[in-house]
């Protein structure tokens, strides 16, 4: 259970986060589209887990490779915008987040099915 304080940073590191990779644009990314979902922060603010959602899903892997590459240098772009707010940037970790694949699965799950009448 994160603390108000938690969440507070999380949701402007989630803007910040979500600011930076859309500035550097699609063609960074290799035609993919980058949302950050969610940021949780630990409780020392010294360890960000952020969740990101790549479509099409196809290119998650070639993305995430990308991103790894690029996570020092969206760090350094982070801690210039929040260096008046906190006083230690986080380590960034990137996850996937795969609920849209999942809730796509489901659907085509259900449209499948015979109906029942």
């Amino acid at each position: 259970m994160d603390t108000t304080r938690q969440q507070k940073v999380g949701r402007q590191l989630q803007k910040d986060l979500a600011e930076i990779i859309q500035q550097q644009g699609m063609a960074a990314y290799g035609g993919a589209m980058v949302s950050v979902t969610s940021v949780h922060v630990s409780p020392d603010l010294a360890l960000a887990r952020v969740r990101l959602s790549i479509f099409p899903s196809s290119k998650v892997g070639d993305t995430m490779k990308v991103i790894a590459q690029q996570s020092r240098s969206i760090r350094g772009e982070l801690g210039k915008r929040i260096a008046k707010q906190m006083r230690i940037v986080p380590e960034l970790v990137f996850d996937i987040d795969d609920s849209l694949d999942y809730v796509e699965k489901i659907d085509r799950l259900l449209a499948s099915q015979p109906s029942a009448e």
